[in-house]
């Protein structure tokens, strides 16, 4: 009973080191040339949605736990909508995403009519 235990205890063992062990990375982060970090949705509005707004709102923009954004910009203007990421609005928090990155995505999402 021992041994079956022992095994099973190393084989649990083996398993988890062979998921862990690597170095922890950020997803938002893409190491660019000669070794500087740069924002992975730097400059593309699509990639940092994917990342930070699709989990709710669909990767089609079709909505999901929030609302529909695929015709955004019909009803929404740029500031509207870069408003709203600052503020958050209903269960949606503040601040998923600052600066340049909430401008890019406000002006991708006002751009959809």
């Amino acid at each position: 009973m021992k041994k079956k235990f022992l095994a099973l205890l190393m084989g649990t063992s083996l398993v988890l080191a062979a998921c862990g062990g690597g170095a922890a990375t950020d997803k938002n982060k893409d190491t660019g040339t000669a070794g500087e970090t740069t924002t992975a949705g730097a400059g593309d509005a699509q990639k940092l949605y994917d990342q930070k707004c699709s989990s709710c709102h669909g990767g089609d923009l079709s909505g999901g736990v929030g609302p529909a954004l695929d015709k955004a910009g019909s009803h929404l203007s740029k500031e509207d909508i870069e408003g709203i990421i600052a503020s958050g609005k209903g269960a949606m928090p503040a601040g998923l995403l600052k600066g340049d990155e909430a401008t890019q995505v406000a002006d991708w999402l006002a751009s959809k009519k």
